[in-house]
Parts: structure tokens; sequence; C-alpha cells
């Protein structure tokens, strides 16, 4: 079974005070546009498990999943958000980056790009700022279906080779409406749940 499947709402956050104690985590973030909230609820099965707002930039909030054994799914604030009052989004800002930055129980990042526009300014910044970290990124090329197989093809290969040099960093097209890609995704946060775990027994049996 998918380790999505089962997902359900477990609290929402404002503030870093408020972030609930976790054992392992993984985020998902992106453009306020590029899908993110769809990808989440094609990975859960669900229809509305994450909001879907036809204005970018309606989560304005940390979300969490629960996802059983102690594992959680993150939906982060979208960036490049739509019109709102400057202090709100100097606060997302703030939110986010501490977030990403200081999280312990973060073992990886899923960054979700609209594979017609992959790598805007924002989401360099956004590899760059999470690099530091040393966690592992897998990038969904999210509404693949809006390409030709040609396009797909050429888009993916593109984004392989400009992150090149970028280690721990993962690529794969992804499409909510089709709901493909879905698998791929699953295999990902499976090995990063069960290495994160592993690593836990180990230090566990050193000490």
């Amino acid at each position: 079974m998918s380790i999505f499947q089962n997902a359900t709402f477990y609290t929402t956050v404002n503030h870093l005070r408020d972030l609930p104690p976790t054992r392992a985590e993984v985020a998902f973030v992106g453009r306020s546009n590029a899908g993110k909230s769809s990808a989440i609820n094609t990975l859960a099965n669900r229809t509305r498990l994450a909001y879907v707002s036809k204005t970018p930039g309606r989560t304005q909030h940390i979300n969490f999943f629960d996802l059983g054994n102690e594992r959680f799914m993150v939906d982060l604030p979208g960036y490049g958000y739509a019109e709102v009052p400057e202090a709100v989004r100097a606060h997302w800002v703030e939110l986010l980056g501490r977030y990403l930055q200081t999280r312990q129980s973060l073992i990886g990042l899923i960054l979700i790009m609209d594979s017609r526009h992959p790598l805007k300014e924002l989401d360099w910044k956004m590899l760059n700022f999470f690099r530091d970290t040393r966690r592992p990124v897998h990038i969904l090329l999210s509404k693949a279906d809006k390409l030709s197989r040609q396009e797909q093809n050429k888009t993916l290969a593109t984004v392989k080779a400009a992150l090149k040099d970028y280690p721990g960093v993962s690529i794969q097209l992804f499409s909510s409406l089709k709901k493909t890609g879905v698998e791929q995704v699953e295999e990902v946060v499976q090995a990063w749940f069960a290495s994160g775990e592993a690593d836990e027994s180990a230090e566990q049996a050193e000490d």
C-alpha cells in the first residue's frame, strides 16, 4: 500500500514555536502555481486533502499530515506568492526559510515545478538555499500531461543537465490529472524514510 494512502490532517502552524514533535517528515514546496496541492491530493488519492485554490498563494501556513508510524508529510507555503500584504509575505518567507534550515526531523524535500516553466529564478533560490542542509531533493515536473512525449523527454533531459552538479537531487515527470509518476514518488520517499530510520538505529546502537 502507498505510504500516502492513509494520510490524515494532523495540524497547521503559523509560528515555528508551534511545530509538533515528529520523528521524520518530508516537505512539499513549490511556486504558488506549480500544482503542489494537486500533487499532494493525487499521491494521497484524495480530492480535498490539501486545499486547491484558483488563487495562487492561499497556503499560508505549514500543514502537517500524518502518514502513520511517526512519519509525516508537510505542505509548505508556496513561494512567488499572489497579491498579499507585504507583512504577510515577509512572515511566510521567514517561516519557510527557518523551517527548511532548522527542522531536525525534515529528511527530504519534494520540490514541485511546472514542467512547462521549470527552474525559474525562485526555484534556483530554493535549491541553493536548501543545498546547505545536505538533505535530498526530489523534483516533480508537474503538469506533464500538457506536454507532448517529445517535449516531456526534452524537458526532463534539460533539467537533469542543468542540475548535474547538484548531488542528492533527483528529477521526474509527474501529472496529477493523469496520475502518472505516482509510484516513482512513493519509491523515493519510502527510501528516504527507510534511510532515516536506519541512521537512527545506528545512532542508538552506538549509544
